[in-house]
C-alpha cells in the first residue's frame, strides 16, 4: 500500500511538472529564415505565428511565387526548431522513466 501511495504522489508531481512544462513551451519563440535571411518567420510553441519580416528586395510583381514559397519555407524552418526544442525539454523531464520508445506524450 505504501508503494502505492509513493507512486500516486510521484504521479502528481509529474503531472505538475509536465503542465509547467507544457506552459514554458507555449511561451517559448523561435525565429526561421529561408532565403538566405530575406524572409525571417517568428512563431510560438504552440505554432502560431508571431511575426514575419520580408527584405523589400523581393516585393516585385513576378516573384510573388517565391515569396510565397520562402515564407512557407521559413515557417516550417522555425516549425523545426520548436518541435526540436520540445523534444529536448520533454526528454530532459522524462529522463530515467521507462518510457516505450516512439511513445507520444500529450502535447
Amino acid at each position: 500500500m505504501k508503494d502505492l501511495l509513493g507512486m500516486m504522489s510521484k504521479a502528481k508531481e509529474m503531472q505538475a511538472k509536465f503542465q509547467a512544462l507544457q506552459e514554458e513551451i507555449a511561451a517559448m519563440e523561435a525565429s526561421g529564415q529561408s532565403g538566405g535571411g530575406l524572409v525571417s518567420v517568428t512563431i510560438s510553441g504552440k505554432f502560431e505565428m508571431r511575426s514575419l519580416k520580408i527584405d523589400p528586395s523581393l516585393f516585385k510583381e513576378d516573384d510573388v511565387e517565391v515569396l510565397e514559397d520562402l515564407i512557407l519555407a521559413a515557417h516550417n524552418d522555425a516549425k523545426t526548431k520548436v518541435e526540436a526544442a520540445m523534444q529536448e525539454k520533454t526528454h530532459e523531464l522524462t529522463a530515467g522513466l521507462p518510457i516505450p520508445s516512439g511513445f507520444k506524450l500529450p502535447f
